[in-house]
């Protein structure tokens, strides 16, 4: 018998391609990227060997973030992620704040990795390959959803291989030292929370399944269990990179490392391995800004189709079925910035505005009702609480950063709101 005919789409609406497969690669891809490769470093310049107590709190409220997620994305699969939830659940005001720090945050943080891309595959030139890398990966996201879900399949497959291989060379090589894992008298409580607030970062990523939810089949069994399945996997990984690169490197050695695992593969396995980790590098922070380009274009969409953005945003390509207009401006926004702008501080403003789009995720699956399969209330109750404190233990600077964006966000909301008022 012949394969079911697809159904036909209504016009502005996007195709269900993606299985659980290509779910869970999706979100391993946004965060099994150049986070691994970069945030360990000042991980421990905050907390020192306590790095591994940080990224196990990230990791618990990572857990509890994608616990809600992945339940409120059963319930209501549509592109947009948490901008969606917020405005169902909790009102419009918070979907639109959820969605105005994601999209800016966000793009930020596409910058950031484009520029990674760019010094670790020719740091002389790192501003130009940052923009070729932002036109090819608009590029592949342009040609529709499931070339980057393939694309992607391929980035996670060699950064796994990469990091295994400088796990392995660091647990048999003679240079690690169980010993520089102890907890030093250094270390504070503030300290490992600025630990994890920067970790979190790196676990964000999967987001990115909920906010494709229009174009996943079967959401409602797909979603649950290819968040927890990602996340899953990249702790397993992060844990170990961490304590091979700790041992190897110790606590002062990690905190005053530029390229963490690059020193590392150098002290185990010579200048042969520290190509291979730049090489990974460079993959994996292409791989990052292909998820963080679709899951921004994703938001962009659902914010225009209820008019918090322009409404031409909304637009879906009748050939390759993606948000082809909101694609092309995030990647002319995050090209331009990632031509002219060191971009690296944008990292802990990121990773404020992630941590609130994460607390009002938290927010709106605690009105979820047993009929609607929520979690325990314990989940959202503690991931609200730690996205607040981990956004409140970043540098200052970020936090006032963020906080100054969010108010321009919510600002522009109250002026629409005004403006619609007068209309009507």
């Amino acid at each position: 018998m012949g394969k079911s005919p697809t159904p036909a789409l209504t016009p502005g609406e996007l195709p269900r391609r993606l299985g659980t497969a290509d779910a869970v690669v999706i979100g391993l891809g946004s965060m099994i990227g150049a986070g691994i490769f970069a945030a360990l470093a000042p991980a421990a310049r905050s907390a020192g060997s306590g790095l591994l107590i940080g990224l196990a709190l990230a990791a618990v409220v990572a857990h509890c973030n994608a616990t809600s997620s992945a339940r409120l994305a059963a319930r209501h699969p549509a592109s947009g992620g948490t901008y969606v939830y917020g405005r169902e659940r909790l009102g419009e005001f918070w979907g639109h704040l959820a969605g105005w720090g994601f999209v800016v945050g966000k793009t930020a943080s596409c910058a950031a990795m484009a520029l990674t891309v760019g010094s670790y595959v020719w740091p002389g030139q790192a501003h130009g390959v940052a923009v070729a890398a932002v036109v090819a990966v608009t590029a592949v996201n342009y040609a529709g959803v499931q070339k980057s879900a393939v694309l992607t399949r391929v980035i996670v497959a060699v950064v796994l291989a990469v990091l295994a291989a400088v796990v392995v060379a660091a647990f048999t090589s003679s240079r690690a030292d169980a010993a520089r894992l102890a907890v030093g008298d250094d270390t504070t409580a503030a300290g490992v929370l600025q630990a994890a607030g920067l970790l979190f970062f790196a676990f964000a990523g999967y987001a990115r399944i909920a906010t494709l939810g229009e174009e996943v089949r079967d959401p409602e069994r797909t979603i649950p269990r290819a968040i927890p399945l990602a996340l899953g996997i990249t702790l397993a990984v992060y844990a170990l990179v961490a304590v091979a690169v700790l041992m190897v490197l110790g606590p002062d050695g990690l905190a005053g490392a530029t390229a963490p695992l690059s020193d590392a593969a150098r002290a185990v396995g010579g200048e042969p391995l520290v190509a291979v980790v730049r090489l990974g590098a460079a993959v994996g922070a292409l791989g990052t800004l292909l998820a963080l380009v679709l899951g921004v274009s994703r938001t962009m969409l659902a914010m225009a189709r209820d008019r918090h953005l322009p409404r031409a945003l909304a637009a879906v390509h009748p050939r390759f079925h993606v948000p082809h207009r909101a694609e092309a401006l995030i990647g002319a926004m995050v090209a331009v910035v990632a031509a002219t702008a060191d971009v690296r501080g944008a990292i802990g403003f990121s990773s404020f505005g992630v941590l609130v789009y994460y607390a009002i995720a938290n927010a709106a699956a605690w009105t979820l009702t047993a009929a609607e399969n929520r979690p325990s209330r314990l989940v959202p109750a503690v991931g609200l609480a730690g996205c607040l404190v981990l956004a409140g233990a970043l540098p200052l600077t970020s936090v006032l950063a963020g906080a100054a964006v969010l108010a321009l966000g919510a600002a522009g909301y109250g002026v629409r709101r005004v403006r619609r008022g007068a209309r009507s």
